[in-house]
């Protein structure tokens, strides 16, 4: 846990936040400026501050964050009509907390080109 993280407090239950899933390894809330009516973020509880700072040791809990991320999408109703995932990189790539994760998005048709 990063002292200076905002979702690593998050996780950790320092700052409130909707819970939607949590174990030892990620914890899943909902997003507090929703950009669709399902906007869930879902983070490893390990700091990690972009996914270009991940490591080779990190590729298998990457990997659960995908399949929990799906977990997570089929228990909110978005598998038969779809959804988006983002993962945001860095300033210019739109991430405002450096702590990776991951967005599901869905409840609506998203735009044609990452719009």
């Amino acid at each position: 846990m990063a002292e200076d993280c905002l979702f690593c407090k998050i996780a950790g239950g320092e700052v409130p936040s909707t819970e939607v899933y949590s174990d030892d390894e990620f914890y899943a809330f909902r997003d507090i400026h929703p950009m669709a009516p399902t906007h869930v973020l879902v983070i490893p509880r390990k700091h990690i501050p972009t996914i270009v700072d991940a490591t080779p040791e990190d590729a298998a809990l990457l990997g659960r964050l995908l399949l929990k991320a799906n977990e997570i999408a089929r228990k909110e109703g978005l598998i038969e009509d779809g959804f988006r995932y983002v993962i945001n990189c860095g300033k210019w790539g739109g991430q405002v907390v450096l702590h990776v994760h991951l967005h599901i998005l869905g409840g609506r048709a998203m735009a044609d080109a990452l719009g």
